[in-house]
């Protein structure tokens, strides 16, 4: 008999209820600097709270104590109570007298950046200036108002004032404090300067080349004035020889009686001449001018005046073009190729982790369209200009008024009217191109009142971008007719970019990249990052094992030091010429051409070869490096510039002064494509795109892209800093076998001892460098490849054991494409180095 089941006993999955943490070392710190910027702010109170109740303060604490703070008796006058007398006697009475106001700063720097986690104040540099000011600013609050009955020295002000001018006098102590008080502020504002210097020349060279194009200017012929007579009451004009003695009294009367019309002499300055001849002013026929001229004629240059077409405003026909809608890709997340050593498990970000800025949309306003194409078309009329028809095209933030004029019409007239025409619409930016490349119209463009944002997500979701075959696409924003604009940077093959502060220069360098990211995976891509100012780029070190490269031993993949950006430069150019010599040993002229063929199995790994990724090198202010180190910056920049688009080698360089001694002659010849944002001058417009307009944009974004003797206008897509932040972790986050790329390693001859040995290289040296050196000597060729074949070594390390032979004098430096040289030329040589060696 089966026995019943015991249900009792049967116990109920317990519910697992989780306490949440709000201790995490994260809400630890936003706490501590929550107090650490409290704290200062009371600090701050005291002392200003001081410096007016010291008097009343001082005689309750004289001999400051911890115990003031619970004394009851104490009455302090202070903002902040027994506290704030306590530590700003502390602080200003016995110490830093007015240098103590420098604390509060400090803590509260170090307070933000404490709570959010980011270096938002350089510490370290406030501190160096903190301490200066602690000592000096007592001291020169001392010697100034040294009969000042408030502590504006404090102690130490004191002790040092006394001290100081004892030693070498109050004039030796004047002198001293004057003068590092220069000192100081050159060292401190050198860049401002600087700055300033390259302003004042910058601008002798704008006045210099203004009077140039001002005596370049042809003058117009001068036309003689013509008489003017009122009510038309002369009409005919004709030379003659010889004028009458008759008194013009007698010879109106005459006329009257025979009833002619009246002749009056007149006489030209030069001497010439004439009868006028006046009608009577009761006739009411109509009056015609007649000009009879000898045999010995004198020719009158008037003007031509074109005559207003009877087409008015009104009348005009006025088309206004809808934009374009693209088509969108519902959001996936594309797969990668896996073939041929393509990470096959690597996922790219997901749309979704982009923000829809705005809703993508452009509105038109038709009456501000109506009202803008009157006031065009009025401010042309009243400087004698007709046109035949008008056209609007509305873009994001610009929109583009196309006109046909009349015939006769000089286009040069038009052009001439921009101001005039920025003047009647009341606008900025006004821009007129004229003509319009590749069509019979001139074009006006005009900012929008409501400008639209251009997402990039609605850029990565487009069809253009997704369905792309380009090398390496990039989504810069949209034209003026509302077209996502979409361009290979393979073909540029190299971008620059100016702009002035805050124009959109930042935002362009992170949809250039942001789009990358979303089309090429790790395999195919690395980047070289180079940011002088530390914190433009420092988003992308998250993604640094992935796709960052970077020079071997180094710690940080994105690079700020000088020192290392010279090293990275020529350690690229070392890449390029590594990856030309892979390129004629596989018979190929370009990188597509030679991973096609290494990845049909046609090249083989064992001598040498590899997939190569495409390398886009990204540097960030660019002005900063040539000011620091000039010559260093351009040489490499340069060869890179020439010789590294076959090879798979691209460089996007950013600045913010586009003047002709950051972007040089030799820079700026190679690199065809450039994007310029709003800049301060047309001079500035120039030297980045050999013409002017990129001072009349209007900022945000809005920029000119010249590419290919074109240049077009186009609104920059946004992607702002925390959609950056989540795509980089998503790539982050995925677990794949990968390491950051590593250059190969570049040695400063500057760096060697001065026997010609490298000591680090010497000391660690590889296992296999007496093997490999044998190899060498035999052989007598110095070639990175020929270790790679017969040792069956990486390109790496192979190329690091080389380096190795040229620290201990065994080959020559580095030639290029060619073999380095083999100074030793026998094994017996060769046994004695490595014997004095070891």
């Amino acid at each position: 008999m089966n026995k019943p089941k015991n249900t009792q006993n049967t116990k109920a999955p317990e519910t697992q209820i989780e306490v949440p943490n709000y201790f995490t070392p994260a809400r630890i710190k936003r706490i501590v600097g929550l107090v650490i910027i409290f704290f200062s702010i009371l600090t701050l109170i005291a002392l200003i709270s001081y410096c007016f109740t010291w008097k009343e303060d001082q005689g309750n604490i004289v001999d400051p104590s911890w115990k003031i703070l619970f004394s009851k008796e104490a009455n302090v006058h202070n903002t902040m109570g027994r506290f704030g007398a306590y530590i700003s006697h502390i602080l200003i009475f016995n110490s830093f007298g007015i240098g103590a106001f420098l604390l509060p700063y400090i803590t509260f720097a170090l307070g933000v950046n404490i709570l959010f986690s980011k270096k938002l104040f350089r510490l370290l540099k406030i501190a160096i200036n903190t301490v200066l000011g602690l000592i000096l600013l007592p001291l020169f609050g001392k010697f100034i108002f040294s009969n000042l009955e408030f502590a504006i020295g404090g102690g130490m002000g004191n002790m040092l004032y006394l001290w100081l001018s004892t030693l070498i006098g109050k004039l030796g102590l004047g002198i001293l404090l004057f003068g590092g008080l220069i000192a100081y502020l050159l060292l401190r504002f050198r860049k401002l300067i600087y700055s300033a210097w390259l302003n004042y020349q910058e601008n002798a060279e704008n006045k210099r080349l203004e009077k140039i194009e001002m005596e370049s200017i042809i003058p117009e012929e001068k036309i003689a004035p013509i008489p003017h007579f009122e009510d038309n009451q002369f009409d005919i004009l004709n030379p003659v020889e010889k004028v009458e003695d008759n008194p013009p009294i007698e010879i109106e009367e005459k006329a009257k009686e025979k009833g002619e019309d009246i002749t009056t002499p007149y006489e030209e300055p030069d001497g010439t001449i004439f009868e006028i001849k006046t009608k009577d002013s009761s006739q009411s026929t109509p009056i015609e001018t007649t000009l009879d001229l000898e045999e010995n004629d004198i020719e009158l240059n008037t003007p031509t005046i074109s005559k207003p077409s009877k087409t008015t405003k009104e009348e005009l026909t006025f088309e206004v073009e809808q934009p374009i809608e693209e088509k969108e890709i519902a959001n996936t997340s594309s797969e990668p190729d896996c073939e041929h050593g393509i990470m096959c498990k690597y996922q790219f970000p997901p749309i979704d982790l982009l923000i829809e800025h705005g809703d993508g949309g452009i509105s038109i306003d038709k009456a501000d369209l109506e009202d803008k194409k009157n006031q065009i078309v009025a401010t042309l009329l009243n400087y004698n200009i007709s046109i035949e028809k008008i056209k609007a095209t509305v873009g994001p933030t610009v929109t583009l008024y196309e006109i046909v004029p009349s015939a006769g019409i000089r286009i040069s007239k038009i052009k001439n009217l921009e101001d005039d025409i920025a003047l009647s619409l009341a606008a900025l930016g006004i821009r007129i191109i004229a003509p319009i490349p590749g069509k019979g119209t001139i074009g006006i463009e005009v900012p929008n009142i409501k400008k639209a944002v251009v997402s990039m997500k609605s850029m990565i979701a487009s069809e253009k971008f997704q369905n792309s075959d380009m090398d390496l696409p990039i989504a810069i924003g949209k034209t003026i007719s509302n077209e996502y604009y979409v361009t290979d940077l393979a073909k540029m093959p190299h971008l620059l970019m100016a702009g002035a502060t805050g124009q959109g220069k930042s935002v362009g360098l992170n949809a250039i990249l942001v789009s990358l990211l979303y089309k090429k995976n790790p395999t195919e891509l690395k980047f070289v990052l180079i940011d002088p100012k530390k914190v433009e780029l420092s988003l992308y070190k998250k993604i640094e094992k992935y796709y960052l490269a970077k020079i071997p031993n180094e710690d940080d993949a994105i690079i700020t030091d000088t020192k290392k950006v010279i090293n990275t430069l020529n350690a690229l150019t070392i890449e390029m010429d590594q990856r030309y010599d892979l390129l004629k040993s596989a018979m190929v002229r370009n990188i597509k051409e030679y991973n096609n063929k290494f990845n049909s199995y046609h090249l083989n790994p064992l001598n040498g070869h590899k997939f190569l990724p495409y390398i886009v090198l990204v540097i960030d202010e660019f002005a900063d490096l040539m000011m620091t180190a000039g010559k260093e910056i351009e040489m490499p920049i340069a060869r890179l510039a020439q010789l590294a688009r076959a090879v798979g080698i691209h460089l996007v360089i950013a600045t913010q002064r586009p003047s002709v001694n950051i972007i040089t002659g030799i820079i700026k010849a190679n690199f065809p494509g450039r994007i310029a944002f709003k800049v301060a001058s047309k001079i500035d417009s120039r030297t980045i795109l050999d013409t002017g307009g990129a001072e009349q944009l209007i900022g945000r974004g809005d920029l000119l892209l010249s590419l290919n003797s074109d240049v077009i206008r186009l609104q920059c897509a946004f992607v702002d800093t925390p959609e950056i932040e989540e795509i980089a972790d998503f790539i982050e986050n995925q677990i794949l076998p990968s390491d950051t790329y590593e250059l190969p390693e570049y040695i400063d001859p500057k760096e060697k001892s001065e026997d010609g040995f490298d000591d680090d290289l010497l000391i660690d040296r590889d296992p296999l460098f007496e093997d490999a050196a044998r190899l060498i000597v035999l052989n007598q060729i110095g070639s990175t490849s020929l270790l790679q074949r017969k040792m069956s070594l990486g390109y790496n390390r192979a190329g690091r054991i080389i380096d190795q032979m040229e620290a201990a004098n065994i080959v020559g430096p580095n030639a290029g494409s060619k073999a380095r040289e083999v100074y030793v030329k026998s094994t017996e040589e060769l046994e004695q180095i490595l014997r004095g060696l070891n």
